[in-house]
């Protein structure tokens, strides 16, 4: 295999906590050069991070963490459908726990574009740092 030289690569994600409250979390990033990918749609990656963040935002009430990290909600599996992309504006996540436990909380994520289709559902399983 011949040596090809790096490339570097830069993007940059921001996001902003719309609401929080004890059984859902909305939250927004906003479509940034620094997410697309080379189709100059929002890179998959970016959509799950926001997915994720957002749910373990949620699911962070569900567990009670110390300041060491002990009970922080590690996500432990996640399943992603990609379903449609955005190339502008905003994309929306909203995250509601299909199953709030003391061990193991499951929560649902969407993720839609400014116009309320949905661009990706994500489920993620949680369970409190030990």
């Amino acid at each position: 295999m011949s040596e090809q030289p790096s490339t570097r690569m830069k993007g940059e994600i921001e996001f902003f906590i719309e609401e929080r409250h004890e059984d859902h979390v909305t939250s927004r990033m906003p479509v940034t050069p620094g997410i697309l990918n080379p189709f100059g749609v929002v890179h998959a990656g970016a959509l799950i991070w926001l997915a994720d963040v957002t749910a373990t935002v949620l699911a962070r009430g569900a567990f009670e963490s110390g300041a060491d990290g002990k009970g922080f909600p590690l996500a432990i599996d996640l399943h992603a459908a990609l379903l449609r992309n955005v190339r502008s504006g905003h994309v929306m996540a909203e995250a509601r726990f299909v199953r709030r436990g003391r061990k193991v909380s499951v929560v649902r994520t969407g993720v839609t574009g400014e116009d309320g289709k949905v661009l990706i559902e994500i489920t993620t399983t949680h369970i409190p740092a030990e």
